[in-house]
């Protein structure tokens, strides 16, 4: 387990170099990513390079014992390529193309920004490949970041009509699977298909999920081909992509296969301030983050390559927020155990010097730009100590697996039903709901192994892969399935023996009816011991299950069969607590209440506790010892920011 941060040489007097080098040193750092943005600086001409800046700098961090993990710098096309070949532009949905002056305004299907990605690529490969200072190489910068996933260019409508020929063999098939025939949307051959956009009403559902399938697919295979690039001419050296917070419209899960590190960059206010959040949830947590919101895509990213770590870490207040509020003492010495708690294999802070220039002057650093130290180096120092005394934490596989399904995703945001409700939500809702009864989760794929799981969540995948029932069924976990489980086929259609329902191998039930209701109506649901509510989603289901819980109309709205439960509903808060205790018990996994604040998890024989709330909090209630000696990190008692770790 390392510290690092993100720098950028180019941005700063050489002169500068050394002793920014040592103070990294000195603070308890050993990687640097340097390069994700200096196309202009490595290639100032076509077909110029300067390389001896870069050497230099390499240089220089090396010399003082920091490995260096190099970005290649495709996330920013200069001006003289832009202009050289201006079909490289991603194009909105009216066909405008995007303009030169930030980032990211490439279009991933076009193949002359292709060449010329893998050309830069294979020069600074071939250049450092084999230099003892790279430790590891990075891909680009945040793919699909600013809306770059969707490109509406001449060369994407090409690109998408030969993914769609390789898809569907023919155009009747195709003709089939989006169901052309509803409203005379059939087509006599590829070549006439667009791409779903500036339509007059919504575009065809089954064509947009193509169209996410196929830009996904784009950037797994952008990406690739620059890692072939560097396996070839840098076969010793890991490769990682940074990934940005709660972005699904990129399947991790096949772009980690073409990854030794899956890394993402976390900004837990930057994010508390742009998310899905209450009012009363981002005053709580204004200066801490959502409790869920870094550890929910750690174990995204935990399960999507075989190791992961943060490339880039909040450190201060951020410059693109709606508002930009400072962390809480303590809270990035927090983030940073956290992160470590969860498996990552280091953990990188943005950036090392706040810039005085340019689009982010006010995002902060560790240093101020003048290179004074900001008050949250002490944490960095404190974590470097620590991790000096506790050594690597081996994480070992969780009792309970939380399905996340990206084509599902993509599918409940093109067709909703209703505006209340995004499927990614209730994934959150339910992994906050497990953390707060004390729990580790590992987040897994629809087509995982579930074999020596206890308990497996299914938050609403409307599209479930072949066999997952009979997997399911064997693996003799206890499985829970929310509302709209299963309801669609792979080509986004109804399914054709809905008296079956979405999983005959462990419920014996149909979906008769979905409504989505309005935010304020609330609906009862007795069970034979309390009363509770559920918001949002009603199925009205047929079933010879057992009935655990019913709607105050009778009808049934949790239902049981041997070790399988669905909800017929979005259950609010208590239902869903109450629902996920009954099954941990027929589970057999032991909870602890933590509350809204305190956050478990556990990770190379310790437990560790974080506290992201306002007040102080006794640990004993949730098992920890009440001797300060036993502590391996902090003691019985946690403050806001606090981290807490105990021998298990």
């Amino acid at each position: 387990m390392k510290l690092g941060v993100c720098y950028y040489p180019e941005h700063w007097p050489e002169a500068d170099w050394a002793e920014d080098a040592r103070m990294m040193r000195e603070l308890g750092l050993s990687l640097v990513r340097i390069g994700e943005f200096a196309w202009s600086r490595i290639e100032p001409e076509p077909g110029r390079f300067d390389w001896a800046w870069l050497d230099r700098a390499v240089e220089t961090l090396h010399a003082e014992g920091l490995g260096v993990i190099l970005g290649t710098p495709t996330a920013t096309p200069p001006k003289w390529l832009v202009d050289m070949y201006p079909d490289i532009l991603a194009h909105d949905e009216h066909a405008n193309p995007r303009r030169f002056g930030s980032r990211r305004h490439y279009c991933f299907s076009s193949q002359t920004y292709r060449r010329e990605g893998a050309r830069i690529t294979e020069a600074l490969a071939r250049r450092y490949g084999q230099h003892p200072a790279i430790a590891m190489w990075q891909t680009d910068n945040e793919f699909g970041h600013h809306g770059s996933d969707e490109s509406f260019s001449p060369d994407a409508h090409a690109a998408f009509r030969l993914w769609l020929e390789r898809r569907y063999g023919t155009i009747a098939a195709l003709n089939t699977a989006w169901g052309a025939v509803f409203w005379s949307q059939e087509y006599r051959s590829f070549a006439e298909v667009d791409l779903p956009g500036a339509t007059v009403t919504e575009a065809n559902p089954s064509h947009i999920l193509d169209f996410r399938r196929f830009n996904s697919d784009q950037m797994v295979s952008f990406h690739a081909e620059q890692e072939a690039i560097i396996r070839r001419l840098s076969p010793d050296r890991p490769v990682t992509h940074n990934f940005i917070g709660d972005f699904i419209r990129l399947n991790h899960h096949d772009i980690g296969k073409h990854l030794d590190i899956a890394t993402w960059d976390s900004y837990p206010i930057g994010l508390l301030s742009e998310g899905h959040f209450t009012p009363e949830e981002k005053s709580r947590w204004l200066h801490q983050g959502h409790p869920d919101f870094a550890a929910f895509n750690h174990d995204v990213y935990r399960g999507t390559a075989p190791e992961w770590a943060i490339m880039e870490q909040q450190p201060g207040p951020v410059n693109w927020a709606r508002h930009n509020a400072a962390p809480a003492p303590g809270m990035v010495r927090l983030w940073t155990w956290e992160a470590f708690a969860h498996g990552a294999r280091f953990v990188s802070y943005f950036r090392w010097r706040q810039l005085p220039f340019a689009q982010e002057q006010t995002h902060a650093g560790l240093l101020r730009w003048d290179r004074v130290p900001q008050p949250v180096t002490g944490e960095v120092r404190a974590v470097a100590a620590e991790l000096a005394a506790l050594g690597y934490l081996a994480l070992q596989r969780a009792d309970i697996a939380l399905v996340l399904d990206y084509p599902s995703l993509w599918h409940h945001e093109i067709q909703p039903q209703g505006r209340r409700g995004a499927t990614i939500d209730l994934c959150r809702t339910i992994y906050t709901a497990l953390r707060k009864l004390g729990l580790d989760v590992d987040i897994v794929p629809a087509t995982a192994d579930y074999t020596g799981y206890k308990l497996v969540v299914l938050p609403s995948p409307s599209i479930l892969p072949e066999g997952l029932g009979e997997r399911l069924k064997v693996s003799g976990a206890v499985v829970l399935a929310t509302a709209l489980t299963g309801c669609r086929t792979e080509d986004v259609h109804l399914l054709p023996r809905p008296d079956l329902g979405p999983l005959p191998e462990l419920l014996p039930m149909q979906m008769l009816r979905f409504e989505s209701l309005a935010p304020h109506v609330t609906m009862k649901v007795r069970t034979e011991h309390a009363m509770y509510t559920a918001s949002r989603w009603r199925e009205t289901v047929e079933t010879k299950a057992q009935v655990l819980a019913r709607f105050d109309d009778g009808a049934p709205a949790w239902i049981s069969h041997e070790r399988a439960h669905y909800l017929a509903t979005w259950p609010d808060e208590p239902l869903l607590h109450a629902a996920l205790e009954i099954l941990c018990a027929q589970a057999g996994i032991a909870v602890r209440h933590t509350g809204p604040d305190i956050r478990l998890r556990r990770a190379g024989g310790l437990q560790f506790a974080f506290n992201y709330g306002p007040n102080s909090v006794d640990l004993a209630p949730m098992g920890a010892p009440s001797d300060p000696s036993a502590y391996a990190l902090g003691g019985p008692r946690l403050e806001l920011g606090g981290v807490a770790a105990w021998k298990v």
